[in-house]
């Protein structure tokens, strides 16, 4: 399934600012970043709840916020691109 995640850390502190790199690099294994804080990840059912917990321990809910957004597997229909930065096939093969 495509899940769309998408994260707000404050940063205005030394410590949010290593949450938001924290952040980010566990979304990075998990998908391709498609905006600044936004990433598509897909995932099957388990590895989408691991995603959400890595990601929650890492979060200050006081400070920070995620979203997640779960598009289910016939996302290639729901998903509209338009501009620069084109998509890659998250399941075809990796070769540029």
């Amino acid at each position: 399934m495509l899940v769309l995640v998408t994260y707000d850390v404050g940063t205005t502190h030394s410590a949010g600012q290593r949450r938001l790199r924290q952040v980010s690099k566990v979304c990075q294994n998990y998908g391709q970043r498609v905006q600044n804080s936004v990433f598509e990840c897909v995932v099957d059912a388990t590895e989408f709840e691991v995603l959400k917990m890595k990601l929650i321990d890492i979060i200050d809910e006081e400070q920070d916020s995620l979203r997640f957004y779960q598009l289910g597997n016939n996302y290639k229909s729901k998903v509209e691109h338009v501009g620069i930065k084109e998509s890659l096939d998250l399941e075809g093969p990796l070769i540029l």
